[in-house]
This record gives C-alpha cells, sequence and structure tokens, in this order.
C-alpha cells in the first residue's frame, strides 16, 4: 500500500475512534500526577495553573461554539461518524483555518493536562494529540480534494490547517445559532468537567493517599450534570432545540 493511502486508511479508522481519545488521556495521565509532587509546587502557582487550564477549555468551548453555530448541515463540520460533505464551507471561521473543531479540542483537553502542572504530560499530550489528528486531518482533506476538487485545493492553499490567520476573515452568512450549540455541546463540556474533577481526585489520592474532591469542584460538576441532562432530555424528547434548517 503507497504511504499517502497508508496514511488516509489509518486518519479514516482514527476519526471513527476519535470520540476514545479522551478515554486515553484520562488513563495516561495517571503516572504522570502520581509522579508529580506538588508540595513542591506554590499554592499560588496551582491557583494560576488552574485559571489558565481552566482559561484554556473556554477558549476550545468557544472554537467550537463557533464553528457549530454557524455551520450549515451537509458541511464538513457537521460529520460525527464518517466522511461527508454535500457543500464545502470557506467563510466565518473556516476562512480563518480548515480544521476548528480540531483546534478547539486541542484547548479543551489541554487545559485539564495542564492542572496536572506536569509540564513533561503537557509536551507529550501535545505531540500525542498532533500525530492523532494529523492522520485526520490528513483523511479528512484527501476526502474533500477528490469531492471538490480545483475549488477545495485554492481554498486550501489560501487557509492555514490548525494556526488560524484573521487577515484572511470573510464573514458568514449563517447567523449564530445557540439552539445548535446547546443540542450538541453539553456532552463535551460535562466531560470537561469530569476532567478536572478526575485530576483532583488522582492528585488528592497521591500525595494524600485520601479520597478527597473539593466543595467547589463537587459543585460545578453537580450543575454540570444537571444542565446536560435537561438538555440531552429537551434534545431527544422535545423540539425546543430542533432547527429544521439546520438539522
Amino acid at each position: 500500500m503507497a504511504l499517502i493511502h497508508s496514511f488516509e486508511s489509518s486518519g479514516n479508522l482514527l476519526f471513527k475512534y476519535r470520540g476514545q481519545f479522551p478515554i486515553v488521556l484520562f488513563l495516561l495521565c495517571i503516572p504522570y500526577v502520581y509522579a508529580t509532587d506538588y508540595k513542591e509546587i506554590t499554592i499560588p502557582s496551582q491557583r494560576i495553573l488552574l485559571f489558565l487550564g481552566i482559561a484554556f477549555c473556554v477558549l476550545g468551548f468557544l472554537i467550537r461554539a463557533i464553528t457549530i453555530g454557524t455551520t450549515p448541515k451537509g458541511t464538513s463540520g457537521r460529520n460525527t461518524e464518517k466522511q461527508i460533505a454535500e457543500q464545502l464551507n470557506t467563510v466565518g471561521i473556516y476562512s480563518v483555518l480548515r480544521h476548528p473543531l480540531y483546534v478547539g479540542n486541542y484547548f479543551m483537553w489541554a487545559g485539564i493536562v495542564v492542572y496536572t502542572m506536569n509540564f513533561s504530560f503537557f509536551l507529550i499530550f501535545s505531540l500525542a494529540y498532533w500525530l492523532y489528528y494529523e492522520r485526520i486531518m490528513f483523511a479528512e482533506e484527501r476526502f474533500l480534494e477528490k469531492k471538490f476538487g480545483e475549488t477545495y485545493l485554492n481554498w486550501s492553499l489560501k487557509v492555514p490547517a490548525f494556526i488560524p490567520s484573521f487577515a484572511k476573515y470573510q464573514k458568514s452568512s449563517v447567523s449564530f445559532s445557540p439552539k445548535a450549540v446547546f443540542r450538541r455541546e453539553y456532552s463535551g463540556v460535562l466531560a470537561t468537567v469530569i476532567g478536572f474533577v478526575y485530576i483532583q481526585f488522582l492528585r488528592n489520592f497521591f500525595s494524600m493517599q485520601k479520597v478527597f474532591i473539593s466543595t467547589n469542584f463537587i459543585t460545578v460538576l453537580i450543575i454540570t450534570a444537571a444542565a446536560a441532562l435537561i438538555l440531552r432530555s429537551l434534545k431527544h424528547y422535545t423540539s425546543v432545540l430542533r432547527e429544521e434548517e439546520k438539522d
């Protein structure tokens, strides 16, 4: 098999199972949290890293929200199980970078990794994320190139893959839809909060040899879980979040 076909095949396989990436991340963080001496990190530094991690997650969520809220049906940004695209989205956030959802994912998970307060783990995570999603992006771009030909090639030559170029921004004709964001992003937000709670649990368990999660973290988790349950119910059992023109 030619290398280009091997990359495309592995990229499609990784695309299909990309939802399992957080599980791998949660498992990988265990030895790094265990090896980190949190007593050597001052309380002010720990707070700064916590807020930095939260800031990363918020940035990632905003990128994803803008993408999802302004992406019309049938474009490459709406697929979840396999590569699909009835039309090529080249305006709005897609005029700034080619893979905004993957950029958003990176910042959301990087925020959790920052909270481990282990710089080595952050570097390894960033490298692993790039290697994993590089194959996915390759396969996705091969699919779009085959389907849209010169139109896709001309767009891809002008728009960067991962690092945004705001000078190239073109306004989208699709108005922002909060309903689309509520309908699709509640599970990701809940998973992010669970990630922070999980890291704090590991930190306390390894450093203090006891099971402890702060009241603030538990409160945020309960509120987020309740909101996610409400949104999921609205999505599956009512038409409140439904949009005929987008779904």
